[in-house]
């Protein structure tokens, strides 16, 4: 008998078969290499008693001049704060939309409370608002404590001047209209996922725009075919003459009147006519792109709902994608109850543009720059997604150039759309759908200089690169990418895993983060799926000698991720589309989900935030070892009789799977007794076990367990003929 060592390099390889995979790992879960040995990765533990609403794809630690320690946290419908173990709601108000002295209506053993507003009020389902200074009418069984300061999800939207929300109690009674009270309107963030198409079969025909207006029929009768003339509820915010949608009908109309809708076309637009009841939802479709055509994709891509924040020393500048820039202060007084705001007192941002992509603070010149922003500032109509605008240096407020500041403007010219920037070591990196730039401070008269250092490498989304000494990483459509001064491709042993199966129209979705206690960059993204549900990680310290890199793969995924900074580990978030959230209270939410927030490399699980426990569990497989040259090239079989273990690290069990096979393309057969229980005391185990191939598998499938597996060593000899 021969006592054989099975030397195994780090990495994933999934371009190759398993045969051909010599000498790799071919498949893993939730397990990293260092000092080229595999391990089950650190545990994570929720960092606060709530989880929260909606999906976190950013999020920015900064310090104020105390030092105490913030996190910023952007979600598609609010902007929090952590600090120091809790979470505070600092998401920034429309103030421009308020209404007040709005109605109530009641229904008899209803939780369904209607408010009437006193214009349009644009607001769509899932929108958030807060009521505020509530007297209810007489009669409803319900108290001002009921709504009062009180966060509510929209449910529906009757008509342009009417929404639903969800009270915390039933009313005890009808009561048609009555009260007042007023509504503030949170500021729109985006849509919870992103969605990619063409023409109208994505987006608009199957939905809505969450600006659009809307009302119901009010025919008293049904709404046939060729009517050419349209009453509706209300008429208010419609257009004098423009474009409807009833259900899948399109309906262009020439004149309006009070609530007519006169000079109709039915079946606009390659549509088809189509009866209505009294009582359907009529759409205004006027402002919508792609209706009966086939748009390039590009064109009807409803981008998430996304965030890009930093700190102006201690103050946090927040800007929604294609939307307004606020700002929020930790030295005001009060400052957990503040909300962020355009008029922040000495960091007003009422004079920055009101669309722009990115935006972010140049590291050495204070600068505040707007990407994909636009050309005539507060003109949304303008917004250039190639366009670049730089404030006066150490002023955010300041955008417009003269002869005697350091304002600007530059437009690059390879791509489509800006889809992200980065600050890199000596200067920012600024990322299209097509090019790579670097942007520099030259000084006067230009301040800002800009150089093309690469094509064909866009980034697929904003929150797809990081950079780490001095070198930036990111994803593209296409592969995996760097830049250290040229831009080069990534070589990656499981490209073809991670490609084939990612979802390319959800890249804004994709979140990179750097684990440098690990030397790790991790990407999780979307597979088939709407949400990120897998990740892939690459180890740049253990690569250069490894064929496709030293890459391991994940089911795991995160919405975001912060390496640590501030404070001593990574914090991440994770998202459950059909959980709940607890943080913000929002009343009558439905469909918004909740995100985890956690606290990585501690303990070997998952924490949740009700402290119990869920466990991690972890497995990686070996490649076919060819057991055929220890008895003649083909000639025999070989028999496994026992495996020695290796462990550099065993907390708890480790279960070991042995796995043979004649040939390679056949299904493979665990060997007796397998899978085998191994702990720190074990020194063998006898197994029984025949054919050309053998294969490893290591995996732990208990709480409190964790392991870094070494070398197996197989007891073989040759056993029979072919």
């Amino acid at each position: 008998m021969a006592l054989i060592e099975l030397q195994i390099q780090p990495g994933i390889d999934k371009q190759n078969t398993t045969k051909g995979a010599e000498n790799r790992w071919i498949d893993s879960d939730n397990i990293r290499f260092r000092y080229g040995l595999p391990e089950k990765v650190g545990g994570w533990s929720s960092l606060v008693n709530e989880s929260i609403v909606g999906v976190v794809r950013s999020q920015h630690p900064f310090l104020d001049i105390s030092g105490n320690r913030y996190v910023a946290l952007g979600t598609d419908k609010f902007l929090l704060l952590y600090f120091e173990g809790q979470l505070y709601d600092i998401s920034p108000f429309d103030s421009s939309r308020q209404q007040t002295s709005c109605t109530l209506a009641t229904t008899d053993d209803s939780t369904s409370v209607t408010i009437t507003t006193g214009s349009a009020h644009g607001l769509a389902a899932e929108d958030i608002i807060l009521l505020d200074s509530v007297t209810l009418p007489s009669g409803t069984g319900l108290s001002a404590s009921n709504f009062e300061d009180k966060t509510f999800m929209v449910v529906t939207v009757p008509s342009a001047t009417t929404f639903t929300i969800t009270s915390t109690a039933a009313a005890g009674a009808t009561v048609s209209t009555g009260g007042s009270t007023t509504v503030e309107f949170f500021t729109k963030v985006g849509p919870q996922k992103q969605t990619y198409g063409y023409g109208w079969g994505v987006g608009p025909w199957g939905g809505t725009v969450s600006t659009a207006a809307t009302s119901t029929i009010n025919e008293g009768a049904e709404f046939a075919n060729n009517d050419t003339t349209l009453t509706l509820t209300s008429g208010t915010a419609f257009p004098s003459s423009g474009t409807i949608a009833i259900g899948t009908e399109l309906i262009t109309y020439t004149g309006k009147s009070t609530n007519n809708l006169t000079g109709l076309t039915r079946g606009a637009l390659g549509t088809s006519a189509a009866a209505h009841a009294d009582g359907a939802t009529v759409t205004d479709a006027s402002d919508f792109s792609g209706w009966g055509t086939a748009l390039p994709a590009n064109q009807t891509t409803l981008e998430p709902g996304l965030w890009s924040l930093d700190n102006f020393g201690e103050v946090l500048v927040a800007t929604i994608a294609n939307g307004e820039t606020f700002t929020w202060n930790p030295s005001a007084a009060s400052r957990l109850s503040v909300r962020a705001s355009k008029s922040t007192t000495n960091f007003s941002t009422s004079n920055n543009p009101t669309a722009s992509r990115i935006t972010l603070i140049s590291p050495t010149t204070r600068h505040l720059i707007h990407f994909g922003t636009e050309t005539t500032i507060g003109t949304t109509s303008t917004q250039d997604d190639m366009f670049i605008r730089f404030s006066v240096q150490e002023d955010i407020n300041t955008f417009t150039p003269t002869s005697t500041n350091t304002a600007g403007t530059l437009r690059l010219q390879d791509g489509t759309k800006i889809m992200g920037a980065l600050k890199a070591k000596e200067s920012i990196l600024v990322f299209t759908d097509n090019a790579l730039y670097t942007m520099k401070y030259i000084g006067s008269p230009f301040y800002f200089g800009v150089e093309q250092v690469g094509t064909n490498c866009g980034l697929i989304g904003r929150n797809a690169a990081v950079e780490v000494d001095g070198i930036a990483y990111w994803m593209s459509t296409k592969g995996f990418l760097l830049y250290d001064g040229t831009v080069k491709t990534l070589p990656c042993a499981v490209e073809d895993e991670v490609f084939d199966n990612l979802d390319k129209t959800k890249g804004q979705q994709v979140s990179a983060g750097l684990n440098n206690l690990f030397s790790e960059i991790v990407w999780w993204y979307p597979a088939d799926s709407d949400f990120n549900n897998k990740g892939v990680s690459y180890n740049y310290a253990e690569s250069a000698n490894v064929p496709g890199g030293v890459w391991a793969l994940s089911t795991e995924s995160r919405s975001s991720w912060m390496d640590a900074k501030i404070y001593e580990r990574p914090y991440a978030t994770k998202f459950n589309t059909s959980g709940t959230g607890t943080f913000p209270v929002v009343q009558g939410q439905v469909g918004l989900g909740q995100t985890k927030y956690f606290q990585h490399e501690i303990g070997t699980d998952q924490v949740n935030e009700d402290g119990t426990v869920t466990t991690v569990t972890s497995n990686i497989k070996s490649y076919d070892y060819d057991l055929q040259a220890q008895g003649g090239p083909g000639e025999k079989f070989v028999s496994v009789s026992r495996f020695i273990p290796d462990f550099k690290n065993l907390n708890g069990n480790a279960n070991v799977t042995l796995s043979v096979k004649r040939f390679p393309s056949q299904t493979e057969t665990s060997s007796t007794n397998s899978p085998f229980t191994i702990t720190s005391a074990t020194t063998k185990k006898d197994t029984r076990a025949r054919g050309r191939y053998v294969s490893v598998q290591i995996a732990n499938t208990a709480a409190n367990e964790s392991w870094r597996y070494g070398t197996l060593m197989l007891d073989v000899k040759p056993d029979g003929g072919r």
